[in-house]
């Protein structure tokens, strides 16, 4: 009797402390989040961290004397710099080329980490229903989403000092050193901010994913735009529109300016304070963004797996597409005027272009290439929805009526296939039309549409790698899967600038397909279709037999 009082009397106490702080178990929380997302943050901490020394040694063996960076530094100063990497400075030293060669690769890398860190734990988690089991018991409202931004912010910090730890290693600046891997942390803290506010905003997390994603690539193209435009290597004012040009502002290795990263904190602080005044005005499970309505009864096309899976990833899809052409555009523009400024032997010409037989055709074929690499970027990310579906419990309902696993997996490695082709035939007419409008020749839009489409084996290769790690590694198959495509992105678009050997570099699935203006050769081709039907046939296998997993 005694006791069963005491429980009763007990009970409503508990109630008010939750009501009252809504911060109750955060230190729990951390400490959930990082033994669920260990792993996949180490990983990120190695390879992120670990160019840094490879980097280092490979520029000092290029650039051995002070004679051979003064005229690296020289030749450096170019648009085609100024967009892809920023404004060069202190490009006579170990440290500025570090960054001319480093810095906007980690930066970006790290903003597209942490923005996934903080939607997979946050609006994932509360559009799985797992939120609110938490928020059940005495979980305070803003605990779990106010760790998971804390778990976010500390992974990018510990990426920073490691960061500055492998330069100071190789002997660079300390001062410089520390200022550089807190540009990265800066950065990545401003999106940590924006993810918040964007898991805030959507109801679905592929949704809150998207809509970072296309902030990210905004700030990137302003402060692209903002470079290129401006003189005598200072900072054109269109630069402080964009978070990613207030981080490199700070000129590490050369002015060390720490005052910019103000700015990084300050926006940080204001939209972390933003999504805690929306979170605490929504309902759980809700989005602020409103949802349309849909029509009564289904049409004929969503009454299929195929129709069903396709409407969910629209709006991703949409949102992807115009990103991709958006940058076509953006590349197919400047292309001229960086070959103008680009000469034969320029050594930054030669990592650009290849073995291609022009500057100019070798600027495009990289462009191109790039542009291919972020549609094998929207293939990773919409074929993964096999095992988010999978994880989320959707695909066990699916799978207990009369469709098997094997054609409920070929549908959405379908959507994919289809939706890279048509998105490489756009970027690949994107880029010819600006093209030739700048040299006034139409005819150019047909021949880079080709030239994109070749790409297009690589992109199912992307595909058919997914559903493989989905079936047999279902639990650490997105970080297996997006830690490749990382280390692909890298190797392809970088490989030569870090001085890698031929056999590693040009033998990526996107370095290997012939680019615009060299001899072009169909084996490659060939040989990564044929890889990417052998990785999806086995993917199939495997999880046409084992067992349903959970998250």
């Amino acid at each position: 009797m005694t006791t069963t009082t005491s429980e009763r009397v007990a009970a409503p106490s508990t109630v008010g402390v939750r009501g009252h702080n809504r911060y109750a178990g955060l230190g729990l929380m951390v400490r959930f989040i990082l033994r669920r997302n260990w792993l996949r943050m180490l990983i990120w901490l190695v390879v992120l961290a670990g160019m840094v020394p490879v980097v280092v040694d490979s520029q000092r063996e290029l650039f051995p004397t002070q004679a051979a960076r003064d005229a690296y530094a020289s030749v450096a100063n170019t648009p085609a710099i100024a967009a892809l990497t920023g404004l060069p400075y202190a490009a006579g030293t170990l440290g500025g080329i570090l960054n001319i060669k480093l810095w906007m690769t980690v930066a970006v890398a790290l903003a597209f980490a942490v923005i996934f860190l903080v939607t997979r734990n946050g609006r994932a988690e509360e559009e799985s229903g797992r939120t609110e089991l938490l928020r059940a018991g005495v979980l305070g409202r803003h605990a779990y989403s106010l760790a998971n931004w804390l778990v976010a912010c500390g992974f990018a910090a510990a990426i920073g000092l490691a960061s500055a730890a492998a330069a100071m290693s190789q002997k660079l600046p300390a001062a410089g050193a520390l200022l550089m891997g807190a540009s990265f942390v800066g950065v990545a803290f401003v999106f940590v901010g924006v993810a918040a506010v964007a898991g805030q905003l959507s109801r679905t997390s592929r949704g809150a994913n998207t809509l970072a994603s296309a902030v990210l690539a905004v700030a990137y193209l302003i402060r692209a735009g903002a470079d290129v435009g401006a003189e005598h290597g200072r900072a054109n004012w269109a630069t402080w529109l964009s978070p990613i040009g207030w981080a490199q502002q700070t000129r590490s290795y050369g002015e060390n300016l720490w005052w910019p990263l103000v700015l990084c904190v300050a926006a940080t602080f204001a939209l972390c304070g933003i999504a805690l005044a929306i979170e605490r005005r929504r309902d759980l499970g809700a989005g602020i963004i409103p949802e349309r309505v849909g029509p009564r009864a289904a049409s004929a096309l969503l009454r299929t797996q195929f129709g069903l899976s396709l409407r969910l990833q629209r709006g991703s899809m949409i949102g992807w597409a115009l990103g991709i052409v958006v940058f076509a555009l953006f590349f197919g523009g400047v292309a001229t005027a960086m070959a103008d400024l680009l000469s034969a032997d320029n050594p930054i010409a030669q990592a650009f272009t290849g073995s291609s037989k022009s500057v100019l055709d070798g600027l495009l074929g990289y462009f191109t290439m790039a542009n291919a690499l972020l549609v094998a970027a929207f293939a990773l990310q919409s074929a993964d929805t096999i095992r988010s579906e999978e994880s989320d419990g959707r695909a066990e309902l699916q799978w207990a009526s009369a469709i098997s696993r094997v054609r409920w997996a070929a549908t959405r490695m379908a959507i994919p296939a289809v939706a890279s082709f048509i998105l490489l035939a756009l970027s690949g007419a994107a880029i010819g039309a600006t093209f030739g409008a700048a040299i006034d020749d139409p005819s150019q839009a047909g021949r880079f549409v080709w030239a994109s489409l070749a790409y297009w084996p690589s992109a199912l290769l992307v595909v058919g790698v997914v559903m493989l790690y989905a079936a047999a590694i279902p639990r650490a198959a997105a970080t297996a899967t997006w830690a490749l495509y990382g280390v692909a992105v890298i190797l392809s678009m970088f490989g030569d600038l870090f001085g890698l050997p031929d056999w590693v570099s040009q033998n990526t699935p996107f370095t290997a397909i012939p680019r615009l203006g060299t001899e072009f050769t169909a084996w490659p081709l060939i040989v990564i279709t044929l890889l990417a039907v052998i990785a999806a046939w086995a993917g199939l296998a495997i999880l046409r037999r084992r067992d349903l997993t959970s998250a």
